[in-house]
């Protein structure tokens, strides 16, 4: 549940978003072979989740999908 959290706040977002970039970059620019691609093609999901505010990772906890909803959430 902290995790969750803690992905939905501004920190966890900003983190998502640069970790995203951050694979993108290595996977397209530093790798330059298939591999790379690889990378740089799932450095995308934590990019769009940080700038859509959405945890994938939170519904293996039983909270809700979207980053509002989980700021929001009591623990029931």
């Amino acid at each position: 549940m902290k995790f969750s959290q803690f992905m939905a706040s501004g920190l966890g977002r900003v983190l998502r978003v640069v970790a995203g970039i951050a694979l993108i970059y290595y996977g397209l620019f530093v790798l330059k072979n298939m591999t790379g691609y690889a990378i740089g093609a799932i450095g995308v999901a934590p990019l769009l989740a940080g700038v859509f505010d959405v945890c994938v990772f939170a519904p293996l906890f039983k909270m809700p999908l979207a980053g509002g909803a989980i700021r929001a959430y009591k623990k029931p």
